[in-house]
């Protein structure tokens, strides 16, 4: 008998007892199936399809490789090679834009020069973080499905249902990475370059421009090519820099953005109405489900106190990053006007970056651009260059966002030690002092005698204050 003429029922059964194991199907689920109105030849493709979804799949029952299908086909779909021209405009740019930074920062030059990238080569040098920074947004949606799926099902259906855990987390999963990868294509179109977005996609001491897409750019201001290429190389390497001088700040910013996603939490209702009338065959409610964001529900407590964090640190990125690149670029004709456009497009963000946040609940936009910046000019017309960039080496001197708000403390501390003095203590200091000598922190003596044997405070071994009290600096 010819395949095309073998009955789907006959394939049912053994298809699934492969994909659900020992809870397959057999005779009698297979016939409440046809009396529900499935076709068994539709129930075979799509046993097929899962299949294949299931052989691509990672530990987590999620396959990565739709994402990376989906985002190059539509950043290869219009997508320009680098011409020879090209890359020499860029080699030229980045050059150039080396020197102009040495005048502007302390923080050394990266290690190799600048490349030139394709939407795809861009798609495919940050696929990796963003797979990373949206698997446990991934991995809740997978298992809230699964659990809905079940909970909803009939009961005839239940035996084959309890076999079908990995099954069900591959449909939620794969949906999930289709739309990641939609996602990051489509900010292929829009980047132009590494450090675009704001976190550190790229490894670190490695800066990159997408030519394709600053030229439009550049067309759509009218600003001449050259300069808009200019500018954006020097704000590339100003980031490529900072990234590779502070070599715990990419860990810092990830683990914010981690510590956010962790704490993303599917709306169980939505769900469960959605598994209710769930059709594997025909999934575009679940995807635009995800799409919209309406799995999502708001944030909690949690999760508003970490992006609050991430958004402080992101904004006192960008910020320096302003003001050093505006330092760089004062010869650049169209300095200004290309500094506003690129601030306007971090604070309002493109639609490929709106559809980010919906599917993952994460918005990368800082909303304090502007003060962190002021805030570094004020430090630099304070205390120099050198002053303002060695902040930058470690995590306990970079400024909070309290000295966003007013800087002026954090300004007088640095005046007084270039002075060689010591700064004034605070409230802070001062209820350590007390601490430390054995008062409580309200001022009143302890109930007994401080030990003899206790904490000098004038020894070099005494601790500093912790990082997590009020004079908080980020770790």
């Amino acid at each position: 008998m010819a395949d095309d003429d073998r009955n789907p029922d006959d394939d049912l059964p053994e298809l699934f007892r492969q994909l659900f194991g020992q809870a397959g199907m057999g005779g009698e689920q297979l016939a409440e199936l046809q009396k529900m109105g499935f076709d068994p030849a539709m129930i075979q493709r799509a046993m097929q399809q899962l299949q294949g979804a299931m052989a691509s799949a990672g530990e987590g029952g999620i396959s990565w490789d739709a994402a990376t299908t989906q985002a190059l086909h539509i950043a290869n779909k219009d997508g320009a090679g680098i011409t020879a021209a090209d890359r020499s405009a860029a080699d030229d740019a980045f050059t150039l834009a080396a020197l102009w930074l040495g005048e502007a920062t302390t923080i050394s030059d990266l290690p190799g020069p600048g490349v030139t990238m394709t939407r795809g080569g861009w798609v495919e040098a940050t696929l990796p973080v963003w797979q990373e920074l949206a698997e446990p947004v991934a991995t809740s949606i997978a298992d809230a499905f699964t659990t809905a799926l079940q909970e909803q099902s009939p009961p005839e259906m239940q035996q084959m249902i309890a076999g079908a855990g990995r099954v069900m987390r591959t449909i939620g999963g794969s949906l999930f990475a289709a739309q990641l990868g939609t996602v990051v294509g489509n900010l292929s179109t829009e980047v132009v370059s590494g450090g675009d977005v704001g976190i550190p996609l790229l490894p670190d001491g490695q800066a990159a421009v997408v030519p394709q897409n600053y030229a439009q750019l550049a067309k759509d201001l009218e600003i001449p090519d050259d300069q808009f290429a200019l500018y954006i190389a020097t704000r590339e390497l100003a980031h490529a820099r900072l990234f590779r001088h502070a070599r715990w700040l990419r860990l810092h910013v990830l683990s914010q953005v981690s510590d956010f996603a962790r704490g993303v939490r599917v709306d169980t209702g939505a769900l469960e109405e959605l598994a209710g009338r769930f059709d594997p065959q025909h999934p575009e409610e679940l995807r635009e489900a995800l799409e919209s964001g309406a799995l999502l529900p708001e944030r909690s407590e949690s999760q508003q106190a970490a992006l609050a964090r991430l958004e402080t640190t992101l904004a006192t990125i960008e910020g320096w990053v302003d003001v050093v690149t505006a330092q760089a670029t004062t010869r650049l004709p169209a300095a200004d006007r290309i500094a506003e456009t690129v601030r306007r497009r971090r604070a309002v963000g493109g639609p490929a970056e709106q559809a980010l946040g919906t599917l993952v609940g994460l918005e990368l936009r800082p909303r304090r651009i502007r003060e962190a910046a002021s805030m570094w000019r004020a430090i630099t017309d304070a205390v120099g260059v050198d002053a303002r960039d060695e902040l930058w080496d470690s995590p306990d001197l970079v400024p909070t966002a309290a000295d966003i708000d007013d800087p002026s403390a954090l300004i007088a501390r640095l005046e007084a030690h270039a002075r060689g003095e010591e700064p004034a203590q605070d409230e802070f200091d001062d209820a350590l002092a007390r601490l430390l000598s054995g008062e409580d922190i309200g001022g009143a003596p302890s109930d007994g005698p401080a030990d003899e044997d206790g904490p000098d405070t004038n020894s070099s071994d005494t601790e500093g204050p912790d990082t997590d009290g009020p004079d908080e600096r980020p770790v």
